[in-house]
């Protein structure tokens, strides 16, 4: 692991009015490295998620991107951070049904400006679709539009991947196959994931595998 890690949270809390979703939340994640974030119904994991990325705020703590502090950021400088640096994988797979599965892979480096048909093509066969970059998502199966997704994610390099309960919609031997998938990418391009799931096969395959609670993280 380097010494930077690639994203750090410092006493991170989340309050709506009197009620608090988590405080004192400290986490680094580093290059690489695979965290798992477990916890009940309710208790904040996707807004936590979100918080990583900027795109929710927080009440109090600091939230550290690739060494820069998303509190000294406005929104247009967040997400252009986002769109360099962060890759998304959620539950529902929100694929663009009028884009073929080349276009929905591309759409990051669009709106980075850039353009790299090698690299959507090695990422389809990396995540087990060469062949089927042509192809509408409403001709794919669920696991294969979630693996469109995860390519996607990856194909600008992103610093971090933040996935969110991303096998929770598929039955055990797809999810499996999925999270061969992701593992497999973000290791081989040393992004960090943090993964949300309820999903014990899942988390079990992380370095670390942390429970979110009102009072923190474990």
């Amino acid at each position: 692991m380097s010494a930077q890690p690639i994203l750090q949270l410092q006493g991170l809390g989340k309050r709506y009015g009197d009620t608090a979703v988590f405080a004192n939340v400290d986490l680094s994640v580093y290059a690489g490295e695979f965290v798992a974030i477990v916890g009940e119904s309710g208790v904040g994991k996707s807004t936590l998620l979100n918080c990583m990325a900027g795109l929710d705020s927080w009440s109090s703590g600091s939230v550290t991107l690739d060494g820069t502090d998303l509190a000294q950021l406005n929104d247009d400088q967040r997400a252009l951070l986002r769109r360099e640096k962060v890759g998304f994988v959620f539950q529902a797979f929100h694929v663009l049904p009028h884009l073929d599965v080349a276009q929905n892979i591309a759409l990051p480096l669009m709106l980075l400006g850039r353009s790299d048909p090698a690299r959507i093509d090695a990422l389809l066969d990396a995540v087990g679709l060469a062949g089927l970059g042509a192809r509408l998502p409403q001709q794919l199966s669920g696991g294969q539009n979630q693996r469109v997704a995860i390519a996607r994610a990856l194909v600008h390099q992103p610093r971090l991947l933040l996935a969110d309960e991303p096998t929770g919609n598929l039955d055990p031997g797809t999810a499996r196959r999925v999270m061969d998938s992701l593992i497999a990418q973000a290791r081989e391009h040393g992004t960090a994931l943090v993964l949300v799931t309820h999903s014990e096969a899942a988390a079990a395959r992380a370095d670390r595998v942390l429970q979110l609670c009102a009072d923190g993280i474990v």
